[in-house]
């Protein structure tokens, strides 16, 4: 929630946020790639390795179901976290989240298969997976909020999306490191031991995530509710009590950027799977588009500063909807660059559009208080609808219709249009776009 005074503090603190913002992308970029490196291993590996059966797509199926109850421990973890992040500290949550995640991913690399354990490997499996949502529920939340209330106003739209940056390379890693494993190693060596490096090897990044998080001080803004002891008792009361539409419309909001990132980069694999399409076709396009998408975000962060937040994610969001379709028709081709060009439009520009603006848009529909709970709600409700319940379904969509694209592009459309009317709901909040509505009105 943006007050006069925020739009008047013009007060430039760019190497501290540089900082902090590093911080929080680098902590973000582990955390996710060790849920995302469960999404690539659950198409690849998992069926097989710990939910076998007579029927390949049952495998993947099961397997999938495994990847999205990491989705359905997200909104817990949001809830308790977010009650942290305002009642103890962001740092402290930020901190909590990484240890609960990085430990859970190494500990995948190192579990028995169903051949050695039987039923109790898929157990584990499941348990660890609940862990990693419970964590990564409480992340997002703590790391755009850190960097947004360190960020001067009128560029919060900027230095808040680089902790975005954190959640593709959390996906581009793993995803380089099975694409190198499956051409450096064979098939037998992949199913064998192979899977398990990406997993072991996410201990590193994970130490230095910690390390950085541990360099960097309290939320200045959360610092200064503690000295005058102005935190709400309930925060997570308070929000649903006080703001309910705005929490229900940030909702709506974010189904479209959790849907998309989700079918882009994993259902995609799993359709490629059912219609016998090229994997490394769509693996090595999808770094590609990762890679340039890793550069767009900071760029859409500073046009939301300058255009609002608003139209930026409406165009992205509109542009994801109406791209949708000719994305399946382009990669059913199984040609290298015409999947490139549809990967770029949808992942790169269309989705960057759409994420970019949440890291300062969330933060800024919340008094500071109950900011964290406001968000966490807002970004991990959203999620589980966008991409948990995608992950269930989608697999048995595909089995339903035979292979077919219609009923996902189905789904992305229906969330699409859903986020739109969201958010042309919503109030602007970019700070520099207020100050000039409120000098155009104040001249007239």
């Amino acid at each position: 929630m943006i007050s006069s005074v925020d739009i008047k503090n013009e007060v430039d603190n760019t190497p501290v946020i540089r900082r902090v913002a590093a911080a929080s992308a680098i902590g973000t970029a582990a955390e996710y790639y060790d849920f995302f490196a469960y999404g690539t291993a659950a198409v690849l590996f998992f069926g097989h390795l710990f939910f076998p059966s007579e029927d390949p797509l049952i495998s993947t199926l099961a397997a999938f179901a495994t990847y999205a109850v990491g989705f359905l421990a997200r909104p817990l973890g949001g809830i308790i976290f977010g009650h942290i992040g305002d009642k103890v500290g962001r740092k402290k949550a930020l901190v909590i989240t990484i240890l609960i995640v990085g430990l859970g991913t190494f500990c995948i690399g190192l579990l028995p298969t169903y051949e050695k354990i039987g039923i109790w490997a898929p157990v584990l499996l499941i348990f660890i997976r609940v862990l990693q949502g419970f964590g990564v529920g409480g992340e997002q939340a703590g790391a755009v909020l850190m960097t947004a209330e360190y960020a001067v106003p009128a560029r919060r739209g900027f230095f808040a999306s680089w902790v975005q940056i954190g959640a593709p390379v959390g996906f581009l890693l793993p995803l380089a490191l099975f694409a190198l494993l499956n051409a450096t190693l064979s098939p037998e060596a992949m199913m064998d031991y192979g899977w398990r490096i990406p997993f072991l090897l996410s201990l590193l990044l994970v130490i230095v995530g910690l390390f950085i998080r541990l360099k960097i001080d309290e939320s200045p803004v959360f610092a200064q509710i503690r000295e005058t002891k102005a935190e709400e008792s309930r925060p997570l009361v308070e929000v649903i009590r006080d703001f309910p539409a705005i929490i229900a419309k940030g909702v709506c909001a974010k189904l479209i950027e959790a849907c998309t990132f989700a079918m882009f980069t994993v259902i995609v694999l799993a359709y490629g799977k059912a219609n016998n399409l090229d994997a490394n076709i769509l693996m090595e396009t999808m770094i590609v588009a990762i890679i340039l998408e890793i550069i767009m975000i900071p760029l859409m962060g500073a046009l939301c500063d300058k255009t609002g937040r608003k139209p930026v994610y409406i165009f992205g969001a509109l542009l994801q909807v109406i791209m949708i379709v000719p994305f399946f028709l382009a990669i059913n081709q199984d040609s290298f660059w015409l999947t490139q060009l549809v990967m770029i439009l949808v992942l790169s520009i269309g989705h960057s559009m759409c994420y970019a603006p949440q890291a300062s848009y969330f933060p800024e529909l919340f008094p500071t208080p109950i900011r964290c709970s406001g968000i966490a709600l807002i970004w991990q409700v959203g999620s589980l609808i966008g991409s948990g319940l995608l992950g269930l379904v989608a697999v048995k969509i595909l089995q339903m219709t035979g292979g077919h694209y219609y009923g996902l592009a189905t789904y992305v459309i229906v969330l699409g249009v859903i986020s739109v009317i969201g958010l042309l709901m919503m109030p602007e909040t970019a700070p520099l776009r207020l100050k000039k509505e409120y000098q155009q009105w104040h001249q007239h």
